[in-house]
This record gives structure tokens, C-alpha cells and sequence, in this order.
């Protein structure tokens, strides 16, 4: 049996969450006073805008306040060296809450969480990887009109150096933050292709990141949309209109929509997503520490009721969720591969004065049926494992994914399409997908 995710620790893709709002500043309470002065241009002004913070907004309610009082006197009352000794504190801080989710974040946490959500980032547009066998720093392949693009930079380029520092001994992190930096100023890639090297200078752009991918397979006489969405970022409602719109005009017969390993995102990207797959029906509900609810529903605008297979699995994460749910609990969708995260709380982000940030968790959000997800996940409707070889490959190797012969769960996911009454009735008519 598919037992309930039980998790001991939060892994850090799954802590960007459900988002409900990115704020651009903190919302302190209160005005001026002596004390409020005081904390000017110190590391105290940070803790206690995150104290504020989470008094006003966490969501719940019956967390000890008068502990939460102690602890601002006990926080302002310590001398900080610096501000990395005031983030400590604030860590230390937060773990009293007993919720992973309410965190904070330092400047470049901030900022790659920002860059996340936001689906943009100033850069050269180039995925990278740590390739196996070769153990050295390769271009997965250069983004759709970006610089690298541009500059004839290709799939399977080495970078040998970045503004003259070796690669060799550099984490793929580490080399990411190299070639990110400030719009409009460059940076210097030395690469190498099949055993020349050579060196390019590029000029940083704004980067639209893409999350979603697709294409038409012919599987089984079926014309089949794939559909693969990585994370909720603000981009992602948009990227995947123009993915069914497109597979709608290639004649697709029905569709997979891979949700594995998509930690989440925006909560509102998640909603206009549902939109576009179902006709009518509720998608989700929160509930804030006040008790009060907001219902969020389908609004007659959806683009196809071709069926629909969602892919899941224990990566799926809160948003990802919310939209599983809510396809699930509607009959829009047959749901297919392992039991997701169990992620049921949504975060709001706040900018701090010193350019760091703060998640809190504000509600709690239920699909139509009041399922409370937390810790429990979301049961697919067709349970397929994945081997511990399969489950390796697909993390190092996304684009491996959806063969049928390695991928057992968007083999059944086929199964499902081809056995559908709707799909039955099409797949005589189906005609050979043209070579673009």
C-alpha cells in the first residue's frame, strides 16, 4: 500500500512552497517611537521586523504569544556583532514555532527565491549540469533568445573557465552565481567543444525562465500532448496556454501532465492553470488564522476537455497539489504514480530592510473535498512505483523522462489514454505527427 509521506526534515526545494504574495516591503506595526529609533542601522532593525512580522500574519493563532513577547525582550536585549550573528538568532528565533516553512532568509536566499517566482533572473540563459561520466561542467542547452543563444553557444559545450577561474573544482551552484550577475555587465566563458576551446564574452539580459516543456508523441495510433511543468513560477499560467494551445493546433487526442518533482510555487499560478483544465467546479479553499476562508473555482474558460493523465509523485509539492487535487476531486483528470509531498500551508514572502526576506505561513489551503494534505499527500488514483534506479535517472536526467520502456509511470499514464471511450473513438483518425 502507498503509505502517507512521513518527513523528518523538509528538503530545501519544497520550502519555496505555495506563495501567496511577494511582498516588496515588510508590513511593521506601528510608528515612530524612541525604541523604533534606537534599532536604526543596527542588526536589531532585521530581527525585530521579522518578530513583527510573524505577529501579525502566522497563522496560527494560539501559538504561545506570551512566549513570542518573552523572546522579542530576549532578542533586542543582545548585542549582535554582526548580521550574520542577528540571522542566527533569528533562526533560532523561528525554530519555536515548530514549522519549517516559517523561515528567513538571508540576502542571496532572498534573491534566488525571488528569482524562482518570478520565473526571471539577469543572466547569459543557460542550463547547466554536472555531467556523470565526465564529471565536468556542461551546457544542458542555451534558452530560446538569449544571449548564449545568440552567441552560437550549443547543447554539450564544456565550460572550461568562468571570467578565468577553472571550473574543475567548482559545485554547479557555485558556477551558476558566477555567470548570474547584474543586467548589462558581462562575464567571460571559456568552453570547449569537441576538444576546442574557445572563449566567448557575453552581456547579462533578463531571462525568462521556462518551466514548462512539451511535445506530440504518437503512442499507440494516439496523438498525445506531453506536458511537463517544472515549478508555479509568475511565467508559468502563460507557458502552458501557449503549450495546449499549441499541441490543440497539432490535433492532439488527450494529455499527460507531468507534475514529478515540481515542488511548487505561486498559489495563484496554480489556480489559473486549473482554469484552463477544468470548465466548472471548485479547485481550493484556504483558511487564514482568523478562521476566514477564500474559495477559488473554475470560471467556464478551459481550453480543451480532451482527458487528461496528471503524473505525480512524493516531489510533488503544495501547489503542485493544489492543481492534482483539484483535477482529481473534479473527475477532470485520472491521476497516476505516487503519493505526493503533503505540503497543505501557504506562505506569504516579505522583503526586510537589509535586502533579506521572511516566509511565514498565513493558511492553510484544502481541496474541495476538506482533505487535509498535510503530511498525508494526495493518493493517485493509479499507484505505479518507480524503481530506486528509475527514480535516480529521472532526478539526474529529466530529459530521459517519458520513454516508455524506462518510464513505468507514463506507461500507465498511456494506458490510461489509449483505454479512455473519447480517446478510443479518435485514435482510428489519427494521422502521422509531422517532422518539425
Amino acid at each position: 500500500m502507498n503509505q502517507p509521506p512521513q518527513h523528518s526534515s523538509v528538503p530545501s526545494l519544497f520550502l519555496r512552497g505555495a506563495i501567496a504574495t511577494l511582498a516588496s516591503g515588510s508590513l511593521l506595526a506601528g510608528g515612530f517611537t524612541p525604541a523604533r529609533a534606537a534599532l536604526d542601522e543596527s542588526p536589531k532593525t532585521v530581527v525585530d521586523e521579522v518578530w513583527q512580522l510573524v505577529n501579525q500574519q502566522y497563522v496560527d493563532t494560539d501559538f504561545n504569544q506570551d512566549d513570542w513577547k518573552a523572546t522579542r525582550l530576549e532578542l533586542l536585549e543582545r548585542q549582535y556583532s554582526d548580521r550574520m550573528a542577528a540571522y542566527e538568532a533569528i533562526r533560532d528565533a523561528l525554530k519555536k514555532l515548530g514549522d519549517p516553512y516559517t523561515r528567513f532568509l538571508d540576502p542571496e536566499e532572498f534573491e534566488d527565491l525571488t528569482s524562482q517566482t518570478s520565473g526571471e533572473l539577469s543572466g547569459v540563459g543557460i542550463r547547466l549540469e554536472m555531467n556523470e561520466s565526465t564529471q565536468k561542467l556542461t551546457i544542458v542547452e542555451p534558452i530560446p533568445d538569449s544571449p548564449a543563444e545568440a552567441a552560437g553557444v550549443e547543447s554539450g559545450d564544456e565550460i572550461v573557465a568562468i571570467n578565468g577561474e577553472p571550473t574543475a573544482l567548482m559545485e554547479l551552484d557555485e558556477a551558476s552565481a558566477l555567470i548570474r550577475g547584474e543586467l548589462g555587465t558581462q562575464v567571460r566563458l571559456t568552453l570547449e567543444r569537441q576538444s576546442e576551446a574557445f572563449e566567448l564574452v557575453l552581456t547579462r539580459a533578463q531571462i525568462e525562465l521556462p518551466t514548462v516543456s512539451y511535445s506530440l508523441r504518437l503512442e499507440n495510433n494516439l496523438r498525445v500532448g506531453y506536458i511537463k511543468l517544472d515549478e508555479f513560477s509568475s511565467h508559468a499560467a502563460e507557458q502552458m496556454r501557449d503549450a495546449i494551445e499549441d499541441l490543440s493546433r497539432q490535433d492532439a487526442q488527450g494529455y499527460i501532465l507531468d507534475l514529478r518533482g515540481n515542488p511548487g510555487g505561486l498559489l495563484f499560478a496554480s489556480i489559473e492553470i486549473a482554469r484552463m483544465w477544468m470548465e466548472s467546479g471548485e479547485i481550493v479553499y484556504t483558511v487564514d488564522r482568523l478562521g476566514g476562508d477564500r474559495h477559488f473555482s473554475a470560471n467556464n474558460t478551459a481550453m480543451t476537455d480532451l482527458p487528461l493523465v496528471v503524473l505525480v509523485d512524493g516531489r510533488s509539492a503544495s501547489a503542485s497539489e493544489i492543481l492534482a487535487g483539484a483535477l482529481k476531486e473534479s473527475a477532470r483528470a485520472t491521476i497516476v504514480g505516487t503519493r505526493t509531498y503533503g505540503k497543505g500551508t501557504v506562505q506569504s514572502v516579505s522583503s526586510l530592510s537589509d535586502g533579506s526576506g521572511l516566509a511565514v505561513t498565513v493558511s492553510r489551503y484544502f481541496p474541495p473535498s476538506g482533505l487535509n494534505i498535510s503530511r498525508q499527500g494526495i493518493e493517485p488514483d493509479i499507484v505505479t512505483e518507480l524503481s530506486q534506479e528509475d527514480r535516480r535517472r529521472l532526478i539526474a536526467d529529466p530529459d530521459a523522462r517519458a520513454t516508455t520502456g524506462r518510464d513505468p509511470q507514463y506507461a500507465s499514464a498511456i494506458s490510461v489514454l489509449v483505454g479512455d471511450p473519447v480517446t478510443r473513438l479518435t485514435r482510428s483518425a489519427a494521422t502521422p505527427i509531422p517532422t518539425r
